[in-house]
């Protein structure tokens, strides 16, 4: 495991993610429109930036429960308003989105702010922007690939040349804009190893979602990241391995079980019970934000510690909370942010020096 002293001297950064969740609140059972949703995800990005976070990152569906279908848009916006936080997406669904466009959206929003874009590709959780956007499902993994492949190539050659089976050809033709770096592309990693050793060999970097489970077991995702990169001729040191993972934090541990419980139970509820899940219990709760398990949900000391372990066990070199899960009042998602960035970060800080 990743534990030396040179291993934690490294910088430790911070994010929020979110999908923009619309889902009925729990208590009153009123839903917000999607409109609202997604101002309110500006608001939280300019606020993460003036309270300090190193990240906002905002994932891409195409459901009614969420609002963030054009992600890259939502972080144009935010990056108008903001001075200082990198964004990203978390995740961008690449096997059905053109790889062109998506390098030149995101060296748009590189150009508006300033060199702050990130971009975070993946296959996503869920599988309707397939017939949404008329791809076959069963060329999953070939349209992943030969888009990643598309993608670098935009990434690091003005004029491109490609071919391949699931999209036209191009024939040395520029894309643009450029970038006035190379723009940041990064790998989404879930359980599957064969997508953990391709980040490896590509030297990309990677952000491993971690939704429960025992954070110790998480740890031979990271070493055969790193293991491939090695072997493909890369400095494991110089790529960032991230940790994506559910989470609250307000300044009481009971205070925070109690707030966040019945949110976490209706989106676990509403969104895995189709996929064969049982109901999700106060039990399954308390046990998955228990000290070794990865569910980040309580105190700034209990959220910190177990950063610490994932720095320690893994060696991450950023955390992103995923906060809010299902739809919350705003006033307390802010209220959460404020508590994160002003006593979880500074407390990690503190226990890594």
């Amino acid at each position: 495991m990743p534990n030396s002293s040179s291993d934690l001297a490294r910088k430790l950064e911070f994010g929020i993610s979110t999908f923009a969740d619309v889902m009925p609140d729990p208590h009153t059972g009123k839903t917000i429109s999607q409109a609202e949703r997604i101002r309110q995800v500006v608001d939280d990005i300019v606020l993460a930036d003036e309270l300090g976070i190193d990240f906002y990152g905002v994932g891409e569906h195409h459901r009614p429960d969420f609002a963030a279908s054009a992600p890259a848009i939502i972080l144009a916006a935010a990056a108008a308003k903001t001075k200082h936080i990198t964004l990203g997406t978390a995740v961008t669904v690449l096997s059905t989105s053109d790889p062109i466009r998506v390098y030149q959206n995101f060296a748009t929003i590189d150009a508006i702010s300033k060199g702050r874009a990130e971009l975070l590709v993946g296959r996503g959780a869920f599988t309707e922007t397939f017939p949404l956007f008329g791809f076959d499902l069963d060329q999953y993994d070939l349209l992943f690939d030969e888009r990643l492949d598309l993608l670098l190539k935009a990434r690091d050659h003005e004029y491109v040349t490609w071919s391949g089976k699931t999209r036209s050809s191009i024939d040395n033709l520029g894309i643009y804009p450029r970038t006035e770096k190379p723009l940041d592309i990064s790998l989404a990693l879930g359980g599957s190893r064969s997508t953990v050793i391709k980040a490896g060999k590509l030297g990309l970097p990677a952000v491993l979602a971690m939704l429960g489970g025992n954070i110790a077991d998480f740890g031979h995702y990271a070493t055969l990241y790193r293991y491939a990169a090695q072997e493909s001729g890369h400095d494991p040191d110089t790529l960032k391995f991230s940790i994506q993972a559910h989470g609250f934090v307000l300044n009481d541990s009971k205070e925070t079980a109690e707030t966040f419980f019945p949110y976490i139970q209706l989106y676990r509820n509403h969104l895995l019970a189709d996929r064969g899940f049982p109901p999700y219990t106060r039990g399954d709760f308390d046990e998955a934000r228990s000290p070794e398990k990865g569910l980040f949900v309580g105190s700034p000391q209990e959220v910190a510690n177990k950063i610490l372990q994932l720095r320690k066990q893994l060696g991450i070199d950023r955390f992103i909370i995923q906060m809010p899960i299902a739809t919350m009042p705003h006033e307390i998602v802010k209220e959460a942010i404020q508590v994160y960035a002003t006593e979880v970060i500074p407390l990690v800080k503190r226990l890594l020096r």
